[in-house]
């Protein structure tokens, strides 16, 4: 078996240094809701991965359900993620941004005035979250989106596809998992409706096709991926009967739009269902694009499973937060520093840039 894991790949119109990508993971250091020097030195010291993704990026403000997160619908957000774009640029990276509406996992104390939180249903996510204002806050019941909110969102996510590429971003990659606004049309524990965006499959999947449509016609299929989460359970997800096709007709209509990627979320690792073996093979077999593998993963498991042809790349997360060199652990069959978990959402640098 050979090094599988540092051969070059080509994506869409790109050509990838390796099959390492840098998985998304929300850091909150984006004050006033705009990327900054701080973010631009992070992902800066990690452009040796073949593809970056970045932290979830809000489309619009009603999408801000975190404190601290990005958004991409402003344009001091566009001078501010052009910051980070060069940066990596000028150390030979590639980099997608990922756009995250967080729906219903949201509080107003994170929110700008004149926002709503918004979902498919008057659902409330279980749990609470983080506030600056307040502490630690049950999550409120979201308001169920109308018709006109749901065109609303859809045409939110292609400006902020379009903004995106003003910045410099190579692509982005749709949140279509963990209990977001996309899967929150997918899954029957937070989409109770009963008009054309609920109930059947067809329905249900409505609103992450149309997404992708929009976006697709913004800038182009070749710059999207759309990352999934199968049996995922966070932010109040369960599985049902009909998951398995509902995903199959999901990645048909993502074939039909030319999509780049697939990237499947699996948080085996770190307490989550398991997704069976038998859907992501079946999803790996029908999509026409990229797949990205992620899962607690390590070098020799990652080239195992690209010699197998499971997938084309393979995303780390955790591991990069308190390991900028990465790739080169990897290469060398070095032990990665461990993260603190205490620094995951703070401001500043600490657990950030400086370790």
């Amino acid at each position: 078996m050979t090094d599988i894991l540092f051969t070059p790949l080509s994506l869409g119109g790109l050509q990838l240094n390796n099959r390492i990508a840098m998985a998304p993971m929300t850091r909150c250091r984006a004050i006033g809701n705009v990327p900054n020097e701080l973010m631009a030195r992070y992902y800066r010291v990690r452009a040796e991965a073949g593809l970056i993704i970045t932290e979830g990026t809000a489309p619009s403000p009603n999408g801000l359900g975190y404190a601290r997160i990005p958004g991409m619908y402003s344009d001091a957000q566009v001078q501010g993620w052009r910051l980070v774009t060069d940066a990596v640029h000028e150390a030979g990276g590639k980099i997608f941004i990922q756009l995250m509406h967080t729906g219903r996992v949201s509080h107003a104390a994170n929110m700008p005035e004149g926002t709503k939180i918004l979902a498919p249903a008057a659902l409330a996510a279980p749990g609470e979250m983080w506030t600056d204002s307040a502490g630690m806050q049950s999550y409120p019941a979201p308001v169920a989106m109308s018709e006109a909110e749901i065109m609303q969102a859809i045409s939110e996510y292609a400006n902020a596809a379009k903004r995106a590429i003003e910045a410099g971003f190579d692509g982005i990659e749709l949140h279509g998992a963990n209990g977001y606004l996309i899967d929150q049309f997918l899954n029957t524990a937070s989409n109770q409706r009963t008009d054309r965006w609920g109930g059947s499959i067809e329905n249900r999947i409505r609103f992450a096709v149309e997404v992708a449509k929009a976006t697709v016609a913004a800038i182009g299929a070749h710059r999207i991926g759309m990352r999934i989460s199968p049996y995922g359970v966070f932010n109040g997800m369960a599985p049902d009967a009909e998951m398995d096709a509902m995903y199959i007709r999901l990645i048909d209509e993502l074939n039909a739009l030319g999509l780049v990627y697939i990237h499947v979320v699996d948080h085996r690792s770190m307490g989550a269902p398991e997704v069976s073996s038998a859907l992501k093979a079946q999803i790996r077999t029908a999509f026409n694009g990229r797949y990205i593998l992620s899962g607690g993963y390590g070098a020799a498991l990652a080239d195992a499973d690209l010699d197998a042809q499971r997938g084309d790349l393979v995303a780390f997360g955790r591991p990069f937060i308190s390991n900028p060199d990465l790739v080169q652990k990897l290469r060398h069959g070095q032990e990665p520093m461990p993260a603190d978990p205490g620094t995951f959402y703070t401001p500043g640098e600490k657990g950030y840039t400086d370790f």
